[in-house]
Formats: structure tokens, C-alpha cells, sequence
């Protein structure tokens, strides 16, 4: 169950996330819907393989798997090349959420909407947590004023 009001929501859906739905859903048409129930509530689209829902745990977890792995990979291949190796630093399925909400930011995202898709109850919250101006930010928008608007 959400935390807030605001988290029950409508949030428009990209092209690609819609395509990624649409072929879970048609292997699930074959492969069997999940009919798990949580304090009432049914149609989780995502299950692990006993057919439960995923938990962020176990989310996290195959994160983790993931980073460890490509970070031993990296270091044989830095090596190998004689150069650093490039490591991701660990992150959690929470970050994803954030690095999202970021990039919706730097894409100048109307603060309003954004509030609205991230579900956050007040415009302060989304304010405090994602707005956070970069000089190269600051510049680029004065450039961009600089085309729209001639001011002498």
C-alpha cells in the first residue's frame, strides 16, 4: 500500500516501457498471471519463479550479483589493458527511482509533473530532493535564453 494519497496515481507510460509490459503480458497469457494478494490488492505484474512477487530484497540482491560480477570481470579486463578498471558503485532498486527523477530534472521537466509522477505530496519534497541546479545547468539556460530572447 502506498505511504501517502499521492501514491496512488496515473503516471504516463514511455514507449519502451509499454512495449517491455506488453511482452511480459504476453508471456504471462502462456506462462500463468501472478495471483498473489497483499492487504487486498491482486494484479502485480512482476513475480519471481514459485510465482510470488518480487520483493525490493531480492531486487537488490540480483543488483548486487550483477555489479559484483561485472566488477571482477573489469578488473581482469583493466589488467589485461594496463589502465583502471571502471567501477560501478553499488546501488539499490531505490537509486533507479532517483537517477530517473534526475534525469526528468535535467530534461527541465515541469516541477509540477515531475511532483505529480514521482508522488510526492508536496511540491517542497520534490524540490528539496531533485532540483538541484548545476553550473553547466545554469549556463545552458542562459544560453537558451540568449536564442529565444534579445534583450537589446
Amino acid at each position: 500500500m502506498p505511504k501517502t494519497k499521492a501514491g496512488i496515481r496515473i503516471i504516463p507510460m514511455l514507449d519502451e516501457v509499454y512495449e517491455a509490459l506488453r511482452a511480459e503480458y504476453d508471456y504471462q497469457s502462456e506462462a500463468g498471471f501472478n495471483s498473489t494478494a497483499i492487504e487486498g490488492m491482486t494484479g502485480f505484474i512482476f513475480s519471481n519463479k514459485d510465482g510470488n512477487i518480487c520483493r525490493p530484497a531480492t531486487i537488490n540482491m540480483a543488483i548486487k550479483r550483477i555489479v559484483s560480477s561485472y566488477t571482477a570481470e573489469e578488473i581482469i579486463k583493466a589488467k589485461k589493458q594496463h589502465r583502471e578498471p571502471l567501477i560501478i558503485p553499488d546501488f539499490s532498486c531505490h537509486h533507479l527511482r532517483h537517477t530517473f527523477c534526475t534525469r526528468l530534472c535535467e530534461a527541465e521537466m515541469n516541477m509540477k509533473i515531475l511532483q505529480s509522477v514521482m508522488g510526492h505530496s508536496n511540491i517542497q519534497t520534490t524540490m528539496d530532493i531533485y532540483a538541484e541546479a548545476t553550473n553547466e545547468k545554469k549556463t545552458e539556460s542562459f544560453k537558451d535564453l540568449t536564442t529565444k530572447y534579445k534583450l537589446f
